[in-house]
C-alpha cells in the first residue's frame, strides 16, 4: 500500500473516532481544511463515501463504520508494537492516557505521578478528568480511575487509594437558618448542591447506610454543578449542603468553616481504582505507571 494511503487512513480513524473534523484536526497537528481535502480524497480513491456530513455533526456512513472496525484495531496493534519498542531504549518511553474524577485526581494520581515521573523524563501522562462513566476503549484512553464499585467486571482493576468515607457538610451561616438535619429524609427540607453526572443525564444521588439500611435520597437545591471543587465552594459560602469526600471538607471542618451532618449515616467504601481491558497490551511505560499508582498499606 502506498504511504500516502496509509496517511489518509489514519486521517479518516482520527474523524470518524473523534466525530469532528475540527478536534482530529487538533489531534493530528494539521488544518481543518487540509484534513478535510485528505478525507475527500480517500473517498474518491475508494468510489465510496465514508462519512456522513452537516454543519453539526460527523458519523461514519456504513462503509466508514465497517473500515473503522476492521482496520482501526489493526493499526492500534502497530502502535502498541511500536510503543513496546522503547523496551530496547535505555529508559521506557510513550504516553499513557487516564480519565479520571477530580477528587482521584487531586489526592492521589497527581501526588504519585509527581514523584515519579522526574525518573522518567520519556514517559508522558494525559489526565482528563470528568464525571462520566467513560468507555475506556471506544474513547482510546489506555486506563480509567473510578470508584471500585463502579469498575465493569471485564476490566483489570488495581486499587491505588484507601477506603474512602463521604460527608454531607453546611456553613455555620447556613445552619444559622435552618436546623441540622437529623436522617437522611430531612435532606428534602433542605438547599442541597448538587453534582451533575453526565453519563445518566441526571444528577448524583445522595446515598446513606447505617445498621444494614441502605437509604438513596434525590436532593434538590439551587445550585447544580460538575465539578467537586465548585460544589465546596458553594457550600463555604452558605448556598447549602454539600455530599462531598470527607478528606476534601476536613481542613474546613477543622478550622469551623464548615459543619458536618448525618455523620452516623456515612459509611466508609470501597476507593479508588485504576482499570484497562483485560486483553491490553501493556507497554513498559504503562506498566511503570501501574506501579507508580499502586496503593500499599
Amino acid at each position: 500500500m502506498a504511504r500516502e494511503n496509509l496517511n489518509d487512513l489514519t486521517a479518516f480513524l482520527a474523524v470518524a473516532r473523534e466525530r469532528s473534523f475540527t478536534k482530529a484536526a487538533a489531534k493530528l497537528g494539521v488544518s481543518q481544511s487540509a484534513l478535510s481535502h485528505t478525507i475527500r480524497g480517500l473517498e474518491a480513491r475508494l468510489g465510496i463515501r465514508l462519512l456522513n456530513r452537516s454543519t453539526r455533526s460527523v458519523s461514519p456512513t456504513q462503509a466508514g463504520e465497517r473500515l473503522l472496525q476492521s482496520v482501526g484495531p489493526k493499526f492500534e496493534e502497530i502502535d502498541a508494537e511500536l510503543a513496546a519498542l522503547s523496551e530496547l531504549r535505555g529508559s521506557p518511553a510513550g504516553t499513557v492516557r487516564i480519565t479520571t474524577a477530580e477528587h482521584a485526581a487531586q489526592t492521589i494520581l497527581w501526588p504519585k505521578l509527581a514523584k515519579f515521573l522526574p525518573d522518567y523524563p520519556d514517559i508522558k501522562v494525559e489526565i482528563i478528568t470528568d464525571y462520566g462513566l467513560t468507555d475506556i476503549v471506544a474513547e482510546r484512553y489506555d486506563a480509567g480511575i473510578r470508584l471500585g464499585e463502579q469498575v465493569a467486571k471485564d476490566m483489570i482493576a488495581i486499587r491505588i487509594g484507601p477506603d474512602l468515607r463521604i460527608a454531607v457538610v453546611g456553613a455555620p451561616s447556613y445552619f444559622a437558618k435552618r436546623p441540622p438535619p437529623q436522617t437522611p429524609q430531612d435532606l428534602l427540607g433542605h438547599s442541597c448542591i448538587n453534582l451533575r453526572l453526565p453519563t445518566y443525564g441526571g444528577n448524583l444521588v445522595w446515598e446513606f447506610e447505617k445498621d444494614g439500611r441502605d437509604l438513596k435520597v434525590h436532593v434538590d437545591g439551587q445550585l447544580v454543578f460538575n465539578a467537586g471543587s465548585q460544589i465546596l465552594e458553594a457550600c463555604l459560602l452558605g448556598f447549602g449542603l454539600a455530599y462531598l469526600p470527607e478528606d476534601m471538607v476536613a481542613p474546613h471542618l477543622a478550622d469551623g468553616r464548615l459543619v458536618q451532618a448525618l455523620e452516623d449515616w456515612c459509611a466508609p467504601f470501597q476507593g479508588y481504582h485504576l482499570y484497562y481491558p483485560s486483553r491490553r497490551q501493556s507497554s513498559p511505560a504503562f506498566t511503570l505507571v501501574v506501579e507508580a499508582l499502586r496503593f500499599r498499606d
